[in-house]
């Protein structure tokens, strides 16, 4: 498809109306004497609405909606439902725990718990590890290749797209904090919803709603063997993952941890879980399903084909700009808690008590935006981008969780135990990722629970039997309501 002026005129349109639309809402916002506060939650002001709006579009990025197009196949609709349960356990488990403990990054309830403010930097590293190396990448890979398919412009070179990507999402994490990221997210996911859903429905247009000829296999919700999501894998390590992601991530938490108020943070959580359950999972399957019927095994070029091919040009102009705002926003949103639990957890503990935060989160920002394009080419290359990157967080994923689940049930536990139960977790996945798969039950997923086990079993045994703990039953403690 040949590049039109009105595609460009309404990208360029709409991406600067809702820079403008944030800049205008983060200007009337009242703003907290904690600069740490207000910079990483947002003066602790954010309504329902943009926490929901906020969590929705910070997931809701090209990983997902080119990624999981990509397989073309209904199998990956699960990843989304699963997610529900997820948010499940942040709404009514996790951030009752962080307001209570009155948290600035996730991290910091393991320092509270452990009494240890290593394990709190252990974790953090891990995190940043994941977000410079995993996600930055490739939402950066994701959303140029969907402008390159979509705008039918192959012929530039890809990496000045993700550069300029870069540079506008650092803009408004660097400049704007979590308040502008949240704003920002919530409108453009108004639009990208609305866009992806219209998306949808031309798509079955195209084909008459007729689904034949296309193999059963892309159609079912039942997993076989050898698929990305083999059946039994919903019972494993799917749950523990939507566990780790929605309820320890910081990237996610943090815009719950930014409401006034727990009750706050939980209306926007089931918001954002009911937007999960009814209206992502069709926006991320059915295209790439239909771009099968149409075009064939095409993988991840599945979703920029189908929007550039079936829109007219100022439609598609528009979805682009819906696109490049949910990579600007996810990537943001990264950028913003990366800096969170640099400067919170690692740089006031180790360096400097009291830093100037926008000064330093400037300068973190940067390396991390240089140290992302490091991984780049592994995601270039890679068959398949949202497989990609769940198999790589599985290093990180797992071994974090098990520090978490052991934190928050148990009492009178070593940190040094649960250090150490972290770095065997994440030795152990690699074990599992690099040699088990030619081994039998070699799936990823089901590896990650075993991990996730093993580490905290592992844990657990040397806090008794190498540094002498018994550790002690507390959840009733943790979960209570009491300040």
């Amino acid at each position: 498809m040949d590049l039109q002026l009105s595609q460009i005129l309404v990208f360029v349109g709409l991406t600067a109306l809702i820079a403008a639309v944030t800049i205008w809402v983060c200007a009337r916002a009242g703003t907290s004497r904690d600069s740490e506060k207000e910079y990483f939650l947002a003066g602790g002001g954010l309504k329902w609405y943009f926490v929901a709006g906020s969590i929705t579009l910070t997931n809701l990025s090209t990983d997902q909606l080119v990624g999981m197009n990509g397989n073309q196949m209904a199998l990956l609709a699960w990843w989304e439902l699963a997610a529900v349960v997820g948010l499940i356990m942040l709404c009514f488990v996790f951030i009752p725990v962080y307001y209570k403990y009155q948290c600035t990054t996730t991290t910091e309830l393991l320092e509270r718990r452990y009494n240890n403010k290593h394990i709190r930097a252990l974790i953090s590293i891990l995190f940043l590890a994941g977000n410079i190396f995993i996600f930055l990448p490739a939402i950066l890979y994701g959303g140029s290749l969907f402008m390159q398919q979509m705008f039918g412009i192959e012929s530039v070179n890809i990496y000045y797209i993700a550069i300029a990507f870069a540079v506008v999402g650092s803009a408004y994490a660097i400049f704007g904090g979590l308040r502008a990221v949240a704003v920002s997210d919530t409108f453009s996911g108004i639009l990208l919803l609305c866009l992806a859903l219209l998306v949808v429905w031309v798509a079955l247009k195209a084909i008459n709603f007729d689904f034949s000829d296309i193999p059963i296999e892309r159609l079912s919700m039942i997993g076989s063997y050898d698929s990305p999501i083999p059946f039994a894998t919903l019972f494993t390590g799917m749950l523990f993952i939507q566990m780790f992601y929605w309820s320890t991530n910081q990237t996610i938490t943090q815009r719950a941890m930014a409401s006034p108020s727990v009750k706050e943070a939980q209306k926007g959580i089931l918001a954002a879980a009911g937007i999960r359950l009814l209206i992502v999972p069709p926006i991320i399957v059915i295209p790439g399903i239909i771009s099968y019927k149409l075009y064939g095994d095409i993988g991840d070029a599945a979703y920029g084909r189908i929007v550039g091919d079936l829109l007219p040009g100022f439609l598609s102009g528009a979805f682009a700009a819906a696109i490049a705002a949910a990579v600007l926003t996810t990537f943001n949103s990264i950028l913003n808690a990366s800096a969170a639990l640099w400067v919170c957890d690692i740089h006031e503990t180790y360096i400097k008590k009291d830093p100037n935060i926008k000064r330093l989160s400037f300068w973190v920002s940067i390396v991390m935006v240089l140290l992302a394009f490091i991984m780049f080419p592994v995601f270039q290359n890679s068959e398949s981008l949202i497989n990609k990157v769940q198999e790589f967080y599985g290093y990180l994923s797992m071994p974090i969780l098990s520090a978490f689940i052991v934190g928050l049930l148990f009492k009178n536990v070593n940190a040094n135990a649960v250090i150490i139960g972290v770095i065997f977790g994440v030795a152990l996945y690699a074990f599992f990722l690099n040699v088990w798969p030619t081994l039998p039950g070699g799936n990823y997923i089901h590896m990650m629970a075993v991990t996730l086990i093993s580490s905290i079993c592992v844990s657990l045994f040397l806090n008794r039997f190498l540094f002498g703990q018994k550790a002690k039953w507390d959840a009733h403690e943790v979960f209570s309501k009491r300040p």
